[in-house]
């Protein structure tokens, strides 16, 4: 979870309403939800005290917490401790998000079939965009990603060259600059690395000769073969890894 600024916002005390009901401490939520809907509430901005919060919604300190805890569960706040904490607004990263599908997913809601189909949608118009966007640091960081797999692949190490290949995706999302592609991307390599671990690994000769295509798509911007490159790569991955996902049931 992201930590807030240093530098706080100076805020007017919300204008919160008591609440009332066995289930008051959603309509907490509600309420806190709302005022960051309406910008009202931003990134780091810290909430009134406990005692103060408490008496403006009528309720007791316990049913405070409940609320303000199922808050920092969903992502929208950073309770910290101390003198100098309190309940700051986050930066509104997708951590619970990551979290619910990666749920979903151990629950079996979201089958190998979903998980690879969905990987390879996403992962064709990630790299379009990403063509257009990127910048020459993302460039940049990217090779060095491609140059650590290499080198994990040399050293025999086939988890960490996983690891890395994972980490390249996200940070292909990140070049696309659409934070909810971002997002999509994190909770598909996070299902991705648990369902791999399970059917194993993919031959490296059929990913880093890919990657390096990539690369050059990325440096020349071509977007229709950075997708089609990617697209190719993720289908091949496919039928991999529910080849051996089937017989391993």
């Amino acid at each position: 979870m992201q930590h807030a600024p240093s530098m706080q916002r100076a805020i007017p005390a919300p204008g919160f309403r008591p609440v009332a009901g066995k289930r008051a401490f959603e309509e907490i939520t509600e309420q806190i939800r709302s005022q960051l809907a309406r910008r009202f509430l931003r990134a780091g901005d810290r909430l009134p005290a406990e005692r103060q919060l408490a008496e403006q919604f009528g309720v007791s300190r316990n049913t405070l917490r409940e609320a303000l805890r199922s808050l920092e569960i969903a992502g929208l706040l950073e309770l910290k401790k101390g003198a100098t904490g309190g309940a700051f607004i986050t930066e509104g990263g997708g951590g619970a998000a990551v979290a619910g599908l990666a749920d979903l997913y151990h629950m079996g809601a979201i089958r190998p079939q979903h998980l690879t189909e969905a990987r390879i949608l996403i992962g064709t118009e990630v790299a379009r965009l990403a063509c257009g966007r990127r910048t020459r640091e993302d460039l940049s960081v990217l090779r060095h990603n491609v140059e650590a797999a290499e080198a994990a692949t040399a050293a025999g190490d086939v988890e960490g060259r996983a690891l890395i290949n994972y980490e390249f995706h996200r940070l292909l999302a990140r070049a696309a600059k659409n934070p909810v592609l971002i997002i999509l991307t994190d909770a598909l390599m996070e299902m991705t690395r648990h369902f791999v671990e399970r059917v194993g690994y993919m031959p490296n000769r059929y990913v880093m000769p890919s990657r390096r295509r990539l690369l050059a798509y990325l440096r020349e911007q071509d977007g229709e073969a950075a997708a089609a490159e990617m697209k190719g790569m993720l289908q091949r991955l496919q039928r991999f890894h529910l080849a051996a996902y089937e017989k391993k049931r």
